[in-house]
């Protein structure tokens, strides 16, 4: 059994974070119907690469599977009735347009809640439904650059760098996804549902976490540092012979063990480096004395050495090395979806299961069941 088994949830959203909600939803079981307009979810067209079976790009395929989708036209009226009576049946709706873009059409939340009291309405924007830039629209990259978080990200020397993937748009959908749950409890008391307001720059502020707390308890703005850590050293990518290593050190007898590995026993207790303050203080030169000695050991030697000596240490790989990881297969995060790859949800509950069965739909693959028989067309 699928732990949100029988919620209906109907999906107003393109892109990435409100999809990446619906999408969540609907691994845990929930029924989702994506409503898209007659030309499709932009990222259907966010390619190469595209997967062969429906002409989708990859893209929209990370983020879209387990859903029913249904083209409309939210000009007409018949479409706008069409989404009022199925909004009526739904517990759920997630969208993601601009700040007042469905009211013109009547799906806004006061319109909506008059058709459907319990209704969850979850809207996600850049910047939120208030505020001087609440009119703005809202892109992950330039959210990564507001937030502060590529402040933080990247070499001091030459530009600041983006996080390889839209975080900001991740986080917001599963921040979505959290406060939508927390709404359906507090429904089970109320019996009335809410509007949630979702926004890309409140949630990148909010998991800016060590690097916002270090400003504001300092008042002095954390620098880009590359792959070292603000508050701890060594915990950061060294030199091999062949290549780079992580090795992350969170405590002193860690880093005591990596000094007895690579053969530099002075430093292990020496004044200098003895507490992590004294480390952070000290951090060139103890950072030099430890490269002079990776850079003696291949990668897959020191990173045995320091398993053996219980040093927290991990390769960095590319995507290829990622499937082909003896843990990752063993958890079976690929599965295969009707001959599609897919990414599981990374969660495994020890009395119900997931719904990850069915790959991301054609566009308008659901159409005409769903508007024959609206919410009796979807197969829990």
């Amino acid at each position: 059994m699928t732990p949100l088994k029988g919620l209906k949830v109907v999906e107003l959203a393109r892109v990435l974070a409100g999809p990446w909600a619906g999408q969540t939803l609907a691994d845990y079981g929930a029924d989702v119907i994506k409503l898209e307009s007659h030309e499709g979810d932009d990222t259907r067209q966010w390619g190469p690469p595209f997967v062969e079976r429906d002409g989708s790009a990859s893209y929209f395929h990370s983020c879209n599977r387990g859903k029913h989708s249904v083209a409309v036209d939210l000009r007409s009226a018949e479409d706008q009735a069409f989404i009022r009576e199925l909004v009526s049946g739904a517990d759920i709706l997630i969208e993601n347009f601009k700040l007042g873009g469905l009211a013109k059409y009547g799906l806004d939340y006061e319109t909506l809640k008059q058709v459907n009291p319990g209704l969850i309405y979850c809207s996600v924007t850049g910047f939120g439904q208030t505020g001087p830039y609440a009119h703005r629209a809202g892109y992950d990259y330039i959210i990564q650059g507001m937030s502060g978080l590529m402040s933080v990200t990247g070499a001091p020397e030459g530009q600041p760098q983006k996080v390889g993937v839209a975080v900001t748009d991740i986080f917001t959908g599963l921040y979505g996804v959290t406060a939508i749950l927390a709404a359906l409890h507090q429904r089970h008391s109320t019996g009335t549902g809410q509007h949630i307001d979702m926004s890309l720059l409140d949630v990148a502020v909010a998991i800016g976490a060590n690097q916002g707390m270090n400003y504001l308890t300092t008042g002095n703005a954390p620098q880009r540092i590359g792959n070292a850590h603000q508050n701890l050293t060594p915990y950061q990518v060294f030199d091999c012979s062949d290549g780079w290593l992580i090795i992350a050190t969170g405590n002193d007898g860690q880093y005591q063990r990596l000094c007895c590995l690579l053969d530099l026993e002075d430093m292990a207790f020496a004044p200098e480096y003895l507490k992590n303050a004294d480390r952070l203080k000290n951090r060139d030169q103890m950072t030099r004395r430890l490269t002079e000695k990776t850079l003696t050991r291949t990668k897959s030697d020191l990173l045995a050495a320091c398993e053996a000596h219980n040093v927290p240490a991990g390769p960095i790989n590319d995507m290829a090395d990622v499937f082909a990881d003896p843990q990752v297969v063993a958890r079976g995060m690929q599965v295969d979806l009707d001959g599609i790859p897919s990414v599981r949800a990374p969660v495994i509950f020890s009395d119900a299961e997931l719904s990850i069965a069915q790959p991301s739909p054609a566009l308008d693959e659901h159409g005409a069941d769903v508007r024959a028989k609206l919410w009796n067309a979807i197969k829990s």
